[in-house]
């Protein structure tokens, strides 16, 4: 795992968990190139070991993130190609956390702006600090969210809402956002650390096959209709039954003993 203090993200894995850090707090955790690559490498890294159960992504200092790098925009708007290739791998790399099998938990403090949250949107769930604050502030400097952002929000709180925030630039305290479905926890502490690493520790002691399971169906059937979606639950819930990690669950459940998963 990565522990280089100087590194754009650092990792380690704990309980089951894997856990990356956006490292950048003198810049607010702005996301660099460097950033990028790093969540996409510890991705990678905590895919490929069998001992990370759940993912969980946090900031360094007084802020989760406050969106991308514009010195790193400012250069890259000086070639199309080189604007294209920073674009396309923020998508590529918030996609794919969509996409994995693993859990992936956010847990956000401070600052949580424009492409942070982008980068929040594209998380499973989120734990949120009751003094942080979230907002798409793109409008102000006439910017157009370029991670997501227009179609995640839109998704997650509709279509009215989404708008609002984008065309008002407003922050959001932490109420507000869970009151709209951005945020599932809001707590007391001024960092959600805590709470969302127990939660993840949680995770980690469940069927990795079935909330992977959950988790595709589920994503895959917000681009599909519900008759669609269905079907594809019923293709794959016999699978999902037969597996050892069900035969072990029920095993357990008839034994009245906690259930050990692969």
């Amino acid at each position: 795992m990565n522990t280089d203090s100087q590194a754009p993200v650092l990792t380690q894995i704990r309980n089951g968990v894997g856990i990356a850090v956006l490292n950048r707090p003198d810049k607010f955790n702005c996301l660099s190139s460097g950033i990028v690559a790093g969540l996409d490498g510890a991705l990678t890294a905590f895919e490929n070991d069998a001992a990370v159960r759940a993912v969980l992504i946090h900031g360094e200092g007084k802020n989760f993130c406050t969106g991308a790098d514009l010195d790193e925009v400012l250069e890259a708007r000086k070639s199309r190609p080189s604007l294209e290739t920073f674009i396309a791998n923020g998508h590529r790399v918030l996609e794919r956390l969509e996409r994995t099998d693993l859990p992936v938990v956010a847990a956000v403090h401070g600052l949580c702006l424009a492409g942070g949250l982008e980068l929040m949107m594209a998380c499973d769930v989120v734990f949120m600090s009751r003094s942080a604050q979230l907002g798409c502030q793109h409008s102000r400097y006439g910017l157009v969210p370029g991670w997501g952002g227009t179609q995640r929000l839109a998704r997650l709180v509709g279509i009215r809402r989404a708008l609002d925030l984008m065309y008002s630039g407003r922050w959001l305290k932490a109420d507000e956002a869970r009151d709209w479905g951005l945020v599932n926890y809001v707590g007391d502490a001024a960092a959600p650390l805590e709470e969302a690493e127990a939660y993840c520790a949680d995770l980690a002691r469940k069927s990795p096959d079935g909330l992977a399971a959950m988790k595709r169906l589920a994503r895959r059937g917000l681009d599909e209709t519900l008759p669609a979606g269905l079907l594809l639950e019923q293709s794959e819930v016999v699978d999902a039954l037969l597996s050892e990690n069900v035969s072990e669950g029920l095993a357990a459940f008839q034994a009245r003993r906690t259930p050990v998963f692969r």
